[in-house]
């Protein structure tokens, strides 16, 4: 697979097959806001934010096995398979289901880690849709996001497949149709812990809640930004220097910072000054996940 621009492949009526192996994207998201409304006792803070997918992200190659064994390829350093996200989701699909196919599963990876860009969270997503598809599991998107709960607080909205508003401490959507703009999406050298964030003094916690019309008017902005812009000056400096373009923000709690534009020309010409030692991407927003509008092509076939 060429391109890791989903639509473009589907455009150009990219193979959705392999040999035996089915093609799936599983693509990156946006915060294209974040508030912080309360601390609950329990320590989960209530949020507002907005999510949105993105033409861009890695792909999943799925062949089926008649054992049940989950083979994945390649190794990822330091990760034992069974910690891996996208193991644990097709177990989890299989002890759901009573399956007793297996799968190999070939993670193409381009989206950075610990870029607050839904990276694992959309593998773990793509797998669970794509095994129910391919195993013929016939589990709903609703029953999907359940389990999808267990293994991450965003693995549910790209099981939903549509941008919503999350409320909550995540859990509670509601669908919306922001505007589709293009993304200068950028990862600075660092690692940031979002357990250090969401614990940080500073850190606002009592933003207003607001409705959703309100929260889709209102000038967009993220409460983790301050905090992290504080603690990691590699952020600071990647920031700063896009928002000498256009408007900037922190995604989730980082590490990666995006920019927004009205037409692909512009995202371009910005991205092709940045500094070299900064790795990213150019995407469009989409309102309909990449994966959905793949699975819907597949389902014809």
């Amino acid at each position: 697979m060429k391109t890791h621009h989903f639509l473009t492949a589907l455009s150009e009526k990219h193979d959705f097959k392999s040999g035996n192996a089915w093609r799936f994207p599983s693509p990156a998201k946006l915060n294209l806001f974040l508030y912080i409304n309360n601390k609950r006792a329990d320590g989960y803070h209530e949020l507002q934010t907005l999510f949105q997918f993105l033409d861009y992200g890695d792909w999943l190659e799925i062949s089926l096995r008649n054992d049940a064994e989950i083979c994945l390829t390649p190794e990822i350093p330091h990760l034992k398979p069974e910690d891996n996200l996208i193991y644990r989701a097709a177990k989890l699909l299989q002890q759901k289901t009573g399956c007793s196919l297996g799968a190999n599963i070939h993670l193409d990876k381009v989206l950075p880690m610990g870029g607050g860009v839904g990276g694992g969270s959309s593998n773990a997503a793509t797998t669970l849709v794509a095994l129910n598809y391919l195993w013929q599991t016939q589990l709903s998107l609703d029953e999907l996001a359940q389990l999808g709960v267990t293994l991450g607080a965003d693995v549910p909205i790209f099981v939903h497949g549509k941008a919503a508003i999350a409320e909550g401490v995540g859990e509670i959507f509601h669908d919306c149709e922001p505007e589709e703009k293009w993304f200068v999406v950028l990862k600075p050298e660092t690692s940031i812990s979002t357990a250090v964030v969401f614990s940080h003094p500073d850190l606002p916690r009592h933003t207003p809640k607001r409705t959703v019309e309100q929260l889709l008017t209102d000038d967009f902005a993220n409460d983790c930004e301050k905090v992290v812009r504080n603690c990691y000056p590699m952020v600071e400096e990647t920031l700063g220097w896009l928002l000498k373009y256009a408007p900037s923000r922190l995604t989730g709690t980082g590490a990666c910072v995006f920019a927004e534009f009205n037409d692909e020309q512009s995202a371009r010409r910005v991205f092709e000054k940045k500094p070299e030692y900064l790795t990213g991407f150019i995407a469009k927003g989409c309102n309909r996940s990449p994966l959905h509008q793949w699975l819907e092509k597949i389902s014809f076939l």
